[in-house]
């Protein structure tokens, strides 16, 4: 069994920072790609960041030059520093990895978090 476990959201005033962490653990052999989404109210889920094993990143075009992405891999965590923060960027986070599970025949599969919700107040 797997389970991603975020951390680090809360309510903020406009131009503040929050950093976002989420540890993933269990039955786990590898992970590749961690990353994060985002969902608003009446909106579908969208990417925000992410980082591959080997340190690339990604982000959208809304949240480049104020998000940063990094991840620990000794401890299977990944951040999500969020600076210069936006009512809009306000949402339910989730934590998503691409993994492989341990066993005889490791297996890649995709988990996610259960959300933390991030509020950004004008």
């Amino acid at each position: 069994q797997v389970q991603l476990v975020e951390s680090g959201g809360g309510l903020v005033q406009a131009g503040g920072s929050l950093r976002l962490s989420c540890a993933a653990s269990g039955s786990i052999f590898s992970i590749n790609a961690m990353g994060w989404y985002r969902q608003a109210p009446g909106k579908q889920r969208e990417l925000v960041a992410v980082i591959t094993n080997g340190g690339s990143t990604n982000f959208a075009d809304s949240v480049k030059g104020r998000f940063t992405i990094s991840r620990d891999n000794a401890k299977s965590t990944v951040y999500l520093q969020m600076n210069a923060l936006k009512p809009e960027d306000t949402a339910v986070y989730y934590c998503n990895a691409d993994l492989y599970r341990s066993g005889i025949l490791p297996k890649l599969g995709t988990y996610w978090g259960q959300g933390t919700q991030v509020t950004v107040s004008s």
